[in-house]
């Protein structure tokens, strides 16, 4: 398998990238097979980009979840560090001060196949800003580290006004996409020229992708896109595991093994692994166990909770049993459990839960103590018109190459 970036160097394009005034948006897996990273593989290729964006978490990959990233300067070349992400929904975007400053854009990002994993929306936003701008753009795909299969998709689109950072746009929790596909779809949508045109969006796509593959079958080693994303097995559950943040339990930040390990200072994890067991869902595990987070939610304060073994990654359904276990969680000590009511990726008016799952539904039937499976299955059912919307996505990679 060859990633985007891993072709950079055969693309006949190379000269024109060589003479452009270049800015590149990238993170700590932006990297090439030999785990390079694109700031040396440029460098290698004797590309100077004049300067760098950072997405959510930063460039370098050192800020946690929904921290301001301030801009900085690239010890090694000298090139400016632009932050994507700030205290304003308007800070997620270039400006078009930053932009005036280059005329090619080079996207890489690994995205881990859930909709609010906000790489894919940073390089959509980042591609309206350039097009805007008059900048072109090369998106340098990656495969999708829980796989592409359409089987494996999980959740609707989100119902209106449930829009926001962690879903800029109608898609399913699980997708089923990779970064390139879902940026080139939109960009045809609104009308972005695809292809290796003036102001357009051109994808570099992976070659020989097995779109099944997961990513403990690739040729090469999972790198963490993101500080609380070590593992391929984070990955597998992230899609379930993220909701946790819209809760007041713990999603395993400040473990070794967030978002796999779950739970609460007042919660049972012997109770909550036997219900979860009792559901027939497949493909996992749940551990009972006790867990001390050293920072964020109970910080301190030793929790019981589960750890999720995925089994077999083929049957598991991350969003479906992630909502069971809230749903579980909350009807053991409704007294204390409580959804966030903070706010959220930019969001004051509507809840984190809600956000993540796309509607008010589920957490309206966890609250009304409705029977936690039924509640599961239906919140994750996979959206009918998807199929449709990736063999849409698939063809404007297609014509973005």
């Amino acid at each position: 398998m060859h990633v985007g970036l891993d072709r950079l160097p055969d693309l006949s394009q190379l000269q024109r990238i060589r003479s452009a005034r270049l800015g590149v948006l990238a993170h700590p897996a932006s990297v090439d097979r030999e785990l390079t990273h694109i700031a040396f593989v440029l460098e290698r290729l004797g590309v100077r980009p004049r300067l760098f964006f950072g997405p959510e978490h930063g460039y370098g990959g050192e800020a946690q979840d929904m921290a301001a990233v301030t801009s900085a300067v690239d010890a090694r070349s000298g090139a400016r560090i632009v932050s994507l992400y700030g205290d304003r929904f308007e800070d997620l975007s270039p400006s078009a001060e930053d932009l005036a400053d280059i005329d090619l854009l080079v996207i890489d990002l690994a995205d881990v196949g859930a909709r609010y994993y906000t790489f894919v929306w940073t390089a959509l936003l980042a591609l309206r800003a350039a097009h805007a701008a008059g900048v072109h753009v090369v998106l340098l795909d990656r495969p999708n580290p829980i796989g592409c299969a359409p089987e494996s998709v999980e959740g609707a689109t989100q119902a209106p006004g449930f829009l926001s950072f962690v879903g800029l746009e109608p898609v399913p929790i699980r997708h089923a996409l990779t970064v390139g596909e879902l940026v080139a779809l939109f960009a045809r949508r609104e009308g972005i020229p695809l292809g290796d045109v003036a102001c357009g969006l051109q994808v570099v796509a992976v070659e020989e992708h097995r779109r099944e593959a997961l990513a403990a079958e690739w040729d090469r080693p999972f790198v963490l896109p993101s500080p609380n994303m070590p593992t391929a097995d984070t990955a597998l559950v992230y899609p379930g595991g993220c909701l946790i943040e819209g809760t007041n339990l713990s999603e395993g930040r400040g473990t070794t093994r967030p978002f796999e390990i779950v739970g609460a200072p007042w919660l049972d994890g012997r109770d909550l692994a036997e219900r979860l067991a009792s559901t027939g869902l497949l493909g996992f595990i749940a551990r009972p166990l006790t867990f001390r987070p050293t920072f964020q939610k109970h910080a301190g304060k030793i929790c019981g909770g589960v750890q999720i073994h995925v089994t077999d990654p083929r049957t598991f359904r991350p969003v479906a049993t992630y909502l069971a276990l809230t749903a579980f969680a909350h009807r053991q000590r409704p007294e204390q459990f409580r959804f966030r009511t903070e706010r959220y990726e930019y969001v004051d008016t509507i809840p984190a839960f809600d956000l993540l799952t796309g509607s008010a539904a589920a957490r309206l039937a966890i609250e009304a103590g409705e029977d936690p499976l039924a509640i599961a299955l239906e919140a994750s059912r996979p959206d009918p018109a998807w199929p449709e919307v990736m063999r849409e996505a698939q063809a404007a990679l297609a014509a973005a190459g």
